[in-house]
């Protein structure tokens, strides 16, 4: 197989600030080692286990980077290595199925989704907390997404709750359609809703949201909303759903948080306020134009933004409760939206700021204490 070329994802990251976000948290070394490790790759099977080693190290390396680490350095470093695997050319046959087997292989592993495995403890309650990418990064390319800082913030960490431990497992999400099109959420999400021997108590999904606050997204809807990608690549229309995974079908056009809502208006409090966000657009059934609906779906409905609207941060929302809906668990399963990062200066060469990283601190520490008032209160339920 020739080599396939970059996306525009992959071509953002040969800009001046991604190198320069590379070259200062040391993960400029990733690009060097990867590549001559590929060189000596023996065959595909070798070569499968080369990315995957390669993809664990960015991720365990990211995920030690602190209580208020930046993403930026993980998201750069791996649209690097993705760019040296689509260019590289083995000394043995490589098909295009292949190339792309390694290519999933390099996103999984370097997004801690094969990280979150859990011990068969009883006295554990295990709790799974994803994040996104950056978006947004034509307009300016050095953003960071505060909940995939947190993501990784959190991965790995543990509290107590009723008399129990709780641990938190953590994952990263592509702002990519094609992503969720192939399944990505189910395939890593489904395995902790009961197909394990530890199957997990709570699943939090997180992504960047408005200037100022937080919120707490009551409904999610089936449907699109056709928002350009990291790829630039716009998708509108029903959420699609795998055939194999025994969702049903027709799929329901509303999806409901079961987080503690009113709980962690109570006791996470901080620095930014926590708005509970029940709004909704639909169609009303016997209608044909969308209606804003501040207090949720009617019966009938037909979806055309959750809470959250109808980019990916209302999709991961969705399929995640309908796996859970799917497997009958009454775990908290919901959606939370972080307040905006942003820099305050203009200058191209600046990548962070006092403020910047006093937003992202209080911003992982806030939505910490939101995983923790949910899981209390799933315990104290329990008692």
């Amino acid at each position: 197989m020739d080599p396939t070329p970059t996306t525009a994802e992959e071509d953002r990251a040969r800009r001046e600030a991604p190198r320069l976000l590379l070259r200062r948290s040391g993960f400029a070394a990733a690009a060097p080692l990867f590549t001559a490790d590929l060189a000596g790759a023996a065959g595909a099977e070798d070569a499968a286990r080369i990315v995957t080693s390669h993809g664990h190290r960015l991720w365990s390396e990211a995920a030690r980077s602190g209580q208020a680490g930046d993403d930026r350095p993980l998201y750069w470093a791996r649209l690097t290595l993705a760019a040296i695997l689509r260019s590289w050319e083995p000394p043995f046959a490589l098909a295009d199925e292949e190339r792309a087997a390694l290519l999933r292989r390099l996103e999984y592993a370097s997004r801690g989704h094969d990280d979150l495995v859990f011990a068969p403890d009883d006295r554990q309650l295990r709790v799974i907390v994803t994040g996104f990418d950056p978006f947004g990064l034509d307009e300016d390319v050095r953003r960071s997404n505060p909940s995939g800082a947190a993501a990784l913030a959190l991965h790995g960490t543990s509290f107590e709750a009723g008399g129990h431990t709780a641990v938190v497992r953590a994952a990263v999400f592509p702002v990519r359609w094609r992503d969720f099109t192939e399944g990505m959420a189910e395939k890593t999400l489904m395995p902790h809703y009961g197909a394990t021997a530890a199957p997990a108590d709570a699943v939090i999904t997180v992504s960047r949201g408005r200037e100022g606050r937080f919120d707490l997204e009551a409904y999610n809807g089936a449907w699109r909303s056709g928002r350009a990608d990291n790829e630039d690549r716009g998708e509108q229309g029903p959420i699609p759903l795998p055939g194999d995974m025994g969702l049903p079908d027709p799929p329901p056009q509303w999806c409901r948080s079961t987080l503690p809502r009113r709980a962690i208006l109570e006791d996470a409090a901080g620095r930014f306020p926590i708005v509970d966000n029940t709004e909704v657009t639909e169609i009303p059934a016997g209608g044909t134009e969308p209606v804003v609906r501040p207090g949720g779906p009617t019966e009938g409905s037909q979806a055309r933004a959750g809470g959250g609207g109808g980019y990916l941060s209302n999709e991961i929302a969705y399929r995640n409760a309908l796996l859970r809906d799917t497997a009958g668990r009454g775990i908290p399963a919901g959606h939370v939206h972080t307040p905006m990062l942003e820099l305050a200066t203009d200058d191209p060469s600046a990548v962070t700021d006092p403020d910047f990283e006093r937003d992202r601190a209080d911003i992982t520490e806030q939505l910490k204490a939101i995983v923790m008032a949910t899981v209390r209160a799933r315990a104290e339920a329990e008692e």
